[in-house]
């Protein structure tokens, strides 16, 4: 019997697991990103993180924060720091909107959602989010059970 093939996408992409929890996204970013080689290595080993992550516009330009992007095992002195800021690359109109969004307040964030490969390049979707409150939060989850409790009922009567 052959081996199961590794899933490349799997290994490749990393998700902000908290952040579809606790924010409703508005609108959503594809961002590049101004990495090290030794972080890319990293990361397609899969060896980032970015569930704490948020990001921020300052001087006209898109920094993200809290980004754990682990040290490259086979790396030298030459090696990253594993939590440093790193510059998100989009263009002016993009940024100018985000700027003005987070501007006119109503509780806005700038959260990276996930990090992925493009070809060859590392990709970074930030999505422009308002913070859910501990109700909204209730009703997400209570819409879920009833979501696997109608699919169960179909498999049973289906099956």
């Amino acid at each position: 019997m052959a081996a199961k093939k590794l899933d490349a996408k799997r290994y490749t992409e990393t998700r902000n697991s908290k952040a579809l929890r606790d924010y409703s996204v508005e609108e959503r970013f594809e961002a590049g990103i101004q990495l090290r080689g030794t972080e890319v290595k990293s990361i397609r080993a899969g060896k980032s993180q970015i569930n704490d992550a948020f990001a921020r516009v300052e001087k006209g330009e898109l920094w993200m924060y809290n980004a754990h992007i682990e040290q490259y095992a086979f790396g030298n002195i030459h090696n990253h720091d594993a939590k440093r800021i790193r510059k998100l690359l989009l263009h002016r109109r993009q940024i100018d909107k985000i700027r003005v969004a987070l501007e006119t307040g109503g509780g806005r964030a700038v959260v990276p959602l996930r990090m992925y490969f493009k070809d060859a390049l590392v990709k970074v979707e930030v999505g422009l989010c308002t913070g859910k409150k501990l109700y909204d939060r209730r009703d997400d989850l209570k819409k879920k059970a009833e979501l696997r409790e109608i699919d169960q009922e179909m498999k049973k009567r289906l099956g």
